[in-house]
């Protein structure tokens, strides 16, 4: 062992444990380790700093900018909602769709490019029911990575190892050859957190000021916050009456959110409104109140219409409380008088007049200077009612911008960059092409693309790519696949397997799998060859084994998805090693069954 793989080994077992405990940041990890490499002289300072300009980073800042994009458009938006009506609001369930998903999509367009389509949709699931991040992002994350063995283009090592194996005199494998293994490996995954997902994955919700807010706002109030949905049929005594001779507020403590219409939905129906047969109300209110009150008018559940959706929607609605500042034209006038509901489609639901709390009917109560309302309506309808001057919004919230006018242009920027990485191209220009693409045709403004781009993640993936090409220029790798194979050499076949498999998975965490396979290939073959086996399949059974890499948040998938789950390296331990081990009790029998 020469003195450059020994610093190799000692930074590279640094970096472990410092990824492992955490002590420190792990860009700042990364940092530190790119910083070690060059100033120990194992890499000149261009090779140290390249990581900033690999195909990697550049990659992984375009997909950024396009998962952007394609939330901006709601297109994602729109297969969240469907998931949550088909499927309902169980968390397993869920996770297995989207998993099953993602992962078939993966087996054919690159992993990456399939979890950032799919991660603005999830997290908007997760808003919607209430489901914390943590639970969803990170299987969604593993079905990609493993979805990337289900063909021979699902991900890098398996490109290339037909070239490899081509080099060598050998035969390459076919399009669908890896696709058995591949079905066994994503089956086996799904099942892992299907069985396993609440005791390996954190439960850790990631509230952003608005939704926290909301939370608080309802705790502290005790504001109901049930909302159902029900058609009037034609003989109900609704039928005639406006929402005031209900007496859904004085009586009930109902209140009607939004009433369908021939062209639509009214949201906060005005009270002069009369209800009509085959409407369909949105209601909001305690649970025993509202079937109380849809029992004595008779009104017959019903699932909510398209036009519905936002209203109970956090994403798009909730409750805030308003103030009346000075000088507002509603000072001295009544809900009634001021007709709030026809001018700002809000329903008024408390109010705070001169130290007293309100609720109930309320609309002739006159308002003065510091009296605060809580309404509930959608946040953009909030934001023009705070731009009226007439009212200050005190409650924290941010309306989703999206412009379905530009899903078109999002989408095909998008499928051109995969259609290009899949035409041979390099993902790293062909995904930078994606995102200029999404910025030319004004889906996002360039501003709104860098400001998409997490730059912890950045300084991740630039600080470790030089320990992989560390571990390769000073014969570290080499050294290591030597060490193993020289000990397994006289072994039992599944004993050669394994140790192939563990040798991928264990380069993989620290190099890129592509890099992995490149190192253990040539070594493969040669293993093969003096053993008196075909080689052909345990080169496949190392480039399968790239894949392997869950323990540590290396991966570009897992390095993508980290901040958006909320995660540290110590649940990427926890459930990526569960994960390793199944891969590996999968993998290595059917390599032995099935390809030897």
């Amino acid at each position: 062992m020469n003195e450059q793989i020994l610093i190799v080994l000692t930074i590279l077992a640094a970096v472990v444990i410092l990824l492992a405990t955490e002590l420190v940041r792990i860009d700042v990890t990364a940092l530190i380790c790119l910083l070690a490499l060059g100033w120990s002289g194992v890499l000149t300072s261009t090779e140290a700093l390249g990581g900033f300009s690999s195909h990697a980073v550049i990659a992984m800042m375009a997909v950024m900018i396009m998962g952007r994009g394609i939330a901006f458009t709601g297109l994602m938006d729109r297969f969240a909602r469907a998931v949550s009506v088909r499927v309902g609001h169980g968390e397993r369930r869920i996770a297995a769709l989207l998993s099953a998903a993602i992962g078939l999509i993966s087996g054919f367009i690159q992993n990456i490019g399939a979890a950032a389509l799919f991660l603005p949709g999830v997290m908007g699931l997760s808003r919607r029911t209430r489901i914390p991040p943590s639970a969803l992002v990170m299987p969604m994350g593993f079905a990609a990575i493993l979805g990337g063995t289900l063909s021979m283009v699902g991900s890098g090592p398996l490109i290339l190892i037909n070239d490899l194996l081509q080099n060598a005199g050998l035969k390459p494998y076919a399009l669908f050859s890896v696709t058995p293994v591949g079905i066994a490996l994503l089956t086996a995954g799904i099942l892992y957190f299907l069985i396993l997902g609440r005791l390996v994955l954190p439960k850790r919700r990631i509230d952003n000021d608005s939704s926290s807010a909301q939370q608080k706002l309802i705790e502290a109030l005790h504001i109901p916050n049930h909302i159902r949905h029900y058609a009037v049929p034609s003989g109900s005594p609704l039928v005639g009456k406006t929402s005031e001779q209900s007496k859904a507020w004085r009586e009930y403590g109902v209140n009607f959110l939004g009433v369908s219409r021939s062209r639509g939905v009214q949201h906060a129906p005005c009270r002069s409104i009369r209800f009509s047969a085959g409407q369909v109300v949105a209601l909001l209110g305690e649970r025993e109140n509202i079937r109380r009150f849809a029992m004595d008018y008779g009104l017959q559940t019903r699932r909510p219409p398209a036009g519905f959706a936002g209203l109970g929607d956090p994403v798009k609605a909730g409750f805030a409380e308003v103030i009346v500042p000075p000088r507002s034209e509603i000072e001295g006038h009544s809900l009634r008088e001021y007709s709030l509901r026809r001018r700002h489609a809000v329903e008024p639901i408390m109010l705070f007049s001169r130290g007293e709390e309100i609720r109930g009917d309320f609309s002739d109560h006159q308002l003065m200077t510091g009296d605060t309302l809580v309404v509930y309506g959608l946040w953009e309808k909030i934001a023009k009612m705070q731009e009226s001057g007439a009212f200050v919004v005190a409650t924290p919230f941010s309306v989703e911008r999206t412009n379905r006018a530009k899903s078109l242009a999002a989408a095909t920027c998008f499928l051109a960059a995969v259609t290009l990485a899949l035409s041979g191209f390099p993902i790293s220009l062909a995904f930078l092409t994606g995102a200029t693409g999404m910025v030319l045709t004004r889906v996002l403004t360039i501003q709104e693309a860098y400001q998409s781009i997490e730059w912890k993640v950045v300084f991740l993936l630039a600080g470790l790519i030089p320990l992989g090409l560390a571990m390769q220029k000073s014969g570290a790798a080499a050294f290591l696949a030597d060490t193993v194979m020289a000990g397994i050499q006289e072994m039992p076949t599944v004993v050669m397997l394994s140790a192939i498999a563990l040798m991928a998975t264990l380069f993989s965490l620290f190099m890129s799998n592509v890099g992995a396979i490149v190192v253990l290939a040539p070594l493969v073959i040669a293993m093969g060859e003096a053993g008196g086996l075909d080689p052909r399949p345990l080169v496949l059974l190392a480039a399968v084994c790239a894949a392997n890499s869950f323990l540590l948040p290396t991966h570009q998938v897992n390095v993508l998805l980290m901040s958006a789950g909320g995660y540290r390296n110590s649940d990427y331990l926890k459930a990526g090693g569960g994960m390793t081990i199944l891969f590996l009790l999968v993998v290595v029998p059917v390599f032995s069954l099935f390809y030897l």
